[in-house]
């Protein structure tokens, strides 16, 4: 059996991931829109709802207006957009937060793909928040450097771009500085803080990859223990999961003269976390592909979760 999946948004750049990642599997058929037609919210609803699964990959408006096309209870929607991820009506689609997490993703009519900042902030913090470690109101900050492909087809031609002097895209660049960059809300709430996080997110010169950074002071956890055990303890949290895993402590060997490298999960739809620091002062770091376990992988490995199909088909 075939199952019939609907990429609205082909051509953008999470959708184009998508469409490779399935153009490699006989029990996926991939409809296609014409892309003179591919604004025509008549011929977008016929597709939605000829589909098994349809991703959105979208802008946060043109997403909800997908999901408002879908007018019967057999097609599922994955939404790769941010329009989502906090909708109570919707399942957040990160199965490794717990075993009911992929229950619940299994059994969804809809789900919401998570930010790739957030993805790598959530599986960082949430156990440590969950475990009673991390206290709810603790005052957390975290910085995160991405490739420029998370911006978009407009940022990759801005970086790709020939004939431009492109002096001053070669230094990493902060940006969202007015401290309300979109994925914080998910980040509040799938951790289960209190209140948002301070979050300044880096680009950089480079294409994909990403490293999200959360530093810890012992003296403000709950529990008071020193960085070496948060390794432990996180590495036993996440022991049976398949794309994630924690570094063994300091994880010396993995780095480059001590330099961190961001693209050390890329083309993967692995998170690699580490736990850097010492009795006192604790450093979390999550390596991810943003455009693969923070986008298309991802969206790929719920459709699997839902589907029924091994979990890793197209994706290793």
């Amino acid at each position: 059996m075939k199952y019939k999946v609907f990429v609205d948004g082909q051509e953008g750049t999470t959708g184009l991931e998508i469409n490779e990642r399935l153009s490699k599997r006989t029990d996926i058929e991939v409809l296609r829109i014409d892309p003179e037609r591919r604004k025509d919210p008549e011929e977008r609803r016929r597709f939605l709802n000829e589909a098994d699964i349809a991703f959105l990959c979208l802008p946060d408006a043109a997403s909800r207006e997908s999901a408002s096309l879908v007018t019967n209870n057999k097609t599922r929607i994955i939404d790769a957009s941010t329009a989502h991820r906090t909708d109570p009506d919707w399942t957040y689609g990160l199965p490794e937060l717990s075993r009911s997490q992929r229950a619940l993703i299994k059994d969804s009519p809809r789900v919401s793909v998570p930010g790739c900042h957030a993805t790598g902030f959530n599986l960082a913090l949430y156990p440590l928040v969950r475990e009673g470690i991390v206290p709810g109101d603790y005052p957390v900050t975290c910085q995160s450097i991405t490739g420029y492909s998370g911006g978009g087809k407009r940022l990759i031609e801005q970086y790709e771009a020939s004939d431009l002097n492109k002096q001053n895209l070669k230094s990493p660049r902060f940006y969202a500085l007015s401290l309300n960059h979109k994925h914080l809300p998910e980040m509040q709430k799938v951790s289960g803080l209190l209140y948002p996080p301070v979050f300044t997110p880096v680009v950089g010169e480079f294409y994909r990859g990403m490293a999200v950074a959360i530093p810890l002071i012992k003296r403000l956890l709950n529990k008071k223990i020193a960085a070496k055990e948060i390794a432990g303890l996180m590495a036993g949290y996440y022991a049976s999961e398949r794309f994630v895993s924690v570094m063994p402590f300091e994880s010396e060997k993995y780095l480059d003269n001590g330099f961190f490298d961001a693209t050390g999960c890329n083309n993967t739809n692995k998170v690699e976390i580490f736990v850097f620091g010492h009795s006192e002062q604790i450093l979390l770091v999550s390596q991810l592909d943003n455009l693969g376990k923070g986008a298309s992988g991802a969206a790929v490995q719920n459709m699997n979760i839902m589907l029924g199909i091994e979990e890793g088909t197209g994706l290793v």
